[in-house]
């Protein structure tokens, strides 16, 4: 569906099979029709693809097969990076619950990981890392070459690293860290801390941002692929965590850089509906929100993780079917051409941050009044108690928010994978941002004229009034809302004090159905796996594991 340079590129890209780790840049190819990287990069058609190949390790779970996985994982599926990103940071919290019975989604949700690693431990851990060696390889070729574009082409493979190095170090702490200038030779990556990992991220990013930086401009490469704004947006996020990344806050940093990327000419998508659906990446309305994206293409870049789990994963035969009907396709239609019957949403989090009308519970609707409600809440009750139970699918909500409609109300059922893409960093998130720092500096409440205005855009769109003041916990709630099932949530709930804390229980939380439990503060933090500490003696475990 998409015209982008790296779909068409990411399959070329089978040629760049280079079999890198992190502590060799020069191993040799399992097959002798395999490429090293000293023999791939021949020309500027050879980096593209090689760049090509950095973006694939973020959504694809092989080159060949969509069944078949490239690490060393039970379910292909459930080691694509994106998907168990999602799942790390919202199964982990009151957002998202899950009834199958897989060991990883058991921990994830009651807080029971341990370091011999699970399936979202393994994928995000071990494809970060492979982002990373990718990265370095094309670092390493590109060094001292000189070719039309390649200056542009080594900046986005630095963001793409940055971007790795950034989710491992929010997720697992203190991952080991390697780069094209301190690994070769076989030698093995050692650790540089938390806060010096902060520092090297917040330099990589800074310079990509920089208006004499090669990076490309916003508006000069072809959607989604990174430019100065996605680097300067990472930055904003990187600041707003600062405190929890580095023991000190950065939030007049936060602020500045968000207003920065506010000011690339990004716009909020009219519709936010039409952010999540199969032409997201068509629609140049969506578009102009999306300041980072991942790709999906249901023929070309398939994958059972990405966004096809978030449309499959959340609904039965029965809540399809209702949500169809409530959207006019008739009662014989479903929202999606498979339906998992997995993942759901406990009420508590709905009740808590949705303004929802006319809920009721028992019926064959959805089971709210979605004309009057928060035009962000995409749920459905039907066939579910409100009582919420962690080994029963039907309880609590259903979430629709990814599923298989375009902008033009046509549903796509042909194809079981989704052609949706997944909005890393919207626009959106940047307003929000620039709220919290304000209202931490305004000593957690602010009538900033500049923060409500970004804020009642937000509100104007769900359809809601917006207050003359807004405090942290209004915020917080707000993010719930407009960034649900992207991935944000453990990370505000840390940031907020709320992950660990007795005082903000939700259902099953550290395994108490109550969810009535302080969490051990060390689980704030993933532990790295233990076969990667066990054979490299530079690494240390994090504390707790």
């Amino acid at each position: 569906m998409k015209k982008l340079i790296y779909y068409t590129l990411a399959i070329a890209a089978t040629a760049l099979s280079m079999t890198s780790c992190l502590g060799d840049l020069d191993t040799v190819p399992l097959n002798e029709t395999d490429k090293t990287g000293e023999t791939a990069y021949q020309n500027i058609q050879d980096f593209q693809r090689g760049l090509a190949y950095i973006y694939g390790s973020f959504s694809l779970s092989s080159q060949n097969d969509p069944g078949k996985a490239d690490i060393n994982v039970d379910d292909a599926g459930q080691s694509e990076f994106i998907r168990q990103i999602v799942v790390l940071n919202e199964m982990s919290t009151d957002a998202m619950k899950c009834i199958w019975g897989d060991s990883y989604i058991t921990e994830t949700q009651t807080a029971s990981w341990t370091a011999g690693g699970n399936a979202a431990l393994v994928a995000t851990y071990t494809r970060g890392l492979i982002t990373v060696t990718r990265a370095n390889e094309f670092l390493t070729r590109a060094t001292g070459r000189e070719m039309d574009g390649l200056p542009g082409l080594i900046a986005e493979a630095r963001f793409l690293r940055a971007y790795a190095y950034f989710v491992l170090m929010d997720l697992y702490g203190n991952p080991p860290f390697a780069t094209e200038e301190n690994i070769g030779g076989g030698s093995l990556p050692t650790q540089i801390g938390r806060p010096a990992l902060f520092a090297w991220i917040e330099s990589e990013l800074k310079a990509l941002a920089d208006p004499n930086s090669a990076m490309p401009n916003v508006g000069e490469v072809p959607y989604p692929r990174a430019t100065k704004g996605s680097a300067q947006a990472l930055l904003a996020r990187l600041y707003l965590n600062a405190e929890v990344y580095t023991g000190t806050p950065r939030w007049e940093d936060a602020r500045t850089a968000a207003e920065k990327v506010i000011g690339m000419g990004y716009g909020l998508c009219s519709n936010y509906a039409h952010l999540f659906l199969q032409d997201n990446g068509e629609n140049p309305d969506a578009q102009k929100e999306m300041i980072f994206a991942i790709g999906y293409d249901s023929n070309l870049m398939q994958s059972w993780g990405g966004t096809t789990h978030l449309v499959s994963g959340n609904v039965h035969d029965a809540a399809s079917q209702a949500i169809a009907k409530e959207l006019g396709f008739g009662d014989n239609t479903f929202m999606s051409p498979e339906r998992w019957n997995g993942y759901h949403i406990p009420n508590e989090y709905v009740e808590a941050n949705f303004e929802m009308k006319n809920v009721s519970w028992g019926g064959t609707g959805i089971g709210y009044d979605r004309e009057g409600s928060d035009k962000r809440a995409f749920f459905c009750n039907t066939g579910c108690e409100k009582e919420f139970d962690l080994k029963v699918a039907e309880t609590g909500w259903r979430c629709w928010k990814f599923n298989s409609m375009d902008s033009q109300n046509q549903l796509h059922l042909d194809n079981n994978f989704s052609s949706a893409d997944f909005p890393v960093i919207r626009l959106a998130e940047m307003y929000l941002i620039y709220a919290e720092a304000q209202a931490r500096l305004d000593n957690g409440i602010t009538t900033d004229a500049k923060a409500l205005g970004y804020i009642k855009q937000l509100r104007d769109r769900a359809g809601l009034d917006t207050p003359a003041s807004i405090d942290l916990d209004f915020i917080l709630k707000e993010r719930a809302c407009e960034l649900m099932m992207e991935g944000h949530r453990r990370t505000d709930l840390i940031r907020y004090g709320y992950f660990t804390s007795m005082s903000f229980p939700w259902p099953y939380k550290g395994g108490v159905p109550t969810g009535a439990v302080e969490i051990p503060a060390y689980r704030t933090i993933f532990p790295l796996l233990d076969n990667d500490v066990a054979e490299n003696s530079n690494l240390t475990q994090n504390p707790g594991y």
